[in-house]
């Protein structure tokens, strides 16, 4: 098989610096520019140690940041490679404090091998995961089921609608379902099969089923959606914050599921949104329910260090031992 490599951003919404460049844009900017999308759980050791435990078959690890690093880390470590923006972002969208433009620019990534996956730093492998469980024959392999419709507006659309609507000027359902009909209605998909198949009456794409996990992804689907649709990214690549008029990671999952370039997986991990499920969360972890979680920061957190201590809490138990990541 392929190398396989892994990345992952990070930001330290605590550095002054920081903070002072992204001052000067705040007042300026329309997009999401919420406290949640910056403060750290404190727990990115154990992303790394989970990595080294059940994922060492990894090529490399491709770290970007602003410029700031985690004060533990061992940027020697041969399979790492740090990154910061301004290496691979076009300088015409820097400084960005917009996780969709670091997302959107991945395949300017130098070294970056053809099959990789993308982890935001609150999805962490907490048992065993294989090559086959993000690609199989040489493709992205994921669970894919239809959603609900979204309605695009202009304004106030989400970034995942704004997909969509660009999905369906570029691919025919009907005929791309067909061709793959196998990979779409697949015993894989478990409940969502379901859903796909009410959803398959209608003539065009309304949506697909987000799991929130890491996403396995091929560089040419990053270099074919760029040919394709310049100018939009282009204009989404602009805007300093989250923007609802921009897109994010799902629009090239969705163009790999409409490409039929993926394999159909059983979902092997679960999504989180602290502070709504903490119970469920915390036991989650404690019994390795899963091979991958999602723990969502979120604003209906009550006590936000206290949630944390807990969480990390259940990493330290989980992964006691320092990695080789760590100096």
């Amino acid at each position: 098989m392929n190398k396989i490599d892994f990345v992952i951003p990070w930001v330290d919404g605590n550095d002054l610096e920081w903070q002072k460049e992204k001052e000067k844009f705040d007042h300026n900017s329309l997009g999401d520019n919420r406290n949640i999308r910056y403060r750290d759980f404190e727990n990115l050791k154990y992303w790394f140690r989970g990595v080294e435990k059940y994922a060492p078959w990894v090529n490399k690890i491709h770290f970007i940041t602003w410029g700031h690093l985690p004060e533990w880390l061992d940027t020697n470590h041969p399979k790492l490679n740090i990154v910061r923006h301004e290496d691979y972002i076009p300088k015409k969208y820097l400084p960005t404090f917009n996780s969709t433009v670091i997302e959107m620019n991945l395949h300017r990534l130098e070294d970056l091998s053809e099959q990789f996956v993308y982890f935001n730093d609150d999805v962490f492998l907490i048992d065993k995961v294989k090559k086959t469980d993000f690609f199989k024959n040489d493709l992205p392999s994921e669970l894919a089921a239809l959603s609900i419709a979204i309605a695009r507006d202009p304004v106030h659309g989400t970034m995942n609608a704004n997909a969509i609507y660009m999905l369906n000027e570029h691919f025919n359902k009907r005929k791309t379902i067909k061709k793959n009909f196998a990979k779409w209605y697949n015993l894989k998909s478990g409940k969502y099969i379901l859903r796909t198949i009410s959803l398959s009456l209608w003539g065009y794409f309304t949506g697909f089923q987000d799991m929130h996990l890491a996403s396995p992804f091929l560089k040419s689907t990053f270099n074919e959606v760029w040919e394709k649709e310049y100018q939009e990214l282009n204009k989404a690549c602009t805007y300093k914050f989250r923007d609802p008029r921009g897109y994010n990671q799902n629009l090239f999952k969705y163009w790999q599921f409409a490409s039929g370039n993926f394999e159909p997986n059983q979902q092997i991990g679960e999504y989180y949104n602290v502070g709504l499920r903490d119970k469920d969360t915390l036991i989650a972890l404690n019994q390795k329910k899963h091979k991958m979680v999602c723990l969502n920061d979120s604003e209906i957190i009550k006590d936000f260090e206290k949630m944390k201590r807990e969480i990390n809490f259940q990493f330290l138990k989980l992964f006691p031992e320092k990695s080789e990541y760590e100096k």
